[in-house]
């Protein structure tokens, strides 16, 4: 299982081609992962890159947990995976960011790439140069999801 970790900038070219990192290029070609999926991400204004084994294990989890004989949901599959393209690290270890992506997640020139588990985020620089919570939400956030009470604890 591939777990990307880091974080690392770079500049997109005039055609939106960019470098993807060498450190994730060396973890993708270690599990032969030739094939990437780039989508805007569901809830923030970046990128995500699938390894390709990854999306269609993503893309198969949603199908699995929607009816395609609802419409709703139908579109809500059809709406997951029409935002997705397919992308190959070119001789150079560098991808072609579309133009609508790179609208999408308001990327111009510089971003940051973020290891996040199986997936590698693109951020415009600025948007990834701004915490994504405040120190008081995130550690209220991490209690809330993992801490117990003194009087729930087990000893």
């Amino acid at each position: 299982m591939i777990q990307f970790l880091g974080n690392i900038e770079a500049k997109t070219d005039a055609k939106g081609r960019v470098f993807l990192p060498a450190v994730f290029r060396k973890q993708l070609q270690a599990v032969q992962e030739e094939r990437l999926v780039l989508r805007k991400d569901v809830y923030q204004d970046c990128l995500v890159l699938y390894p390709e084994s990854v999306w269609f294990a993503t893309q198969q989890q949603l199908r699995n947990r929607l009816n395609r004989w609802n419409a709703r949901q139908q579109a809500v599959f059809r709406q997951f995976v029409s935002d997705a393209e397919v992308v190959i690290p070119d001789g150079n270890g560098r991808i072609l960011l579309s133009k609508r992506h790179m609208q999408l997640a308001g990327i111009r020139n510089d971003v940051r790439f973020i290891g996040v588990d199986n997936t590698i985020e693109i951020w415009a620089k600025e948007r990834a140069d701004r915490p994504f919570l405040s120190n008081k939400e995130f550690s209220s956030a991490l209690e809330e999801a993992l801490g117990q009470k003194e009087e729930e604890m087990p000893f």
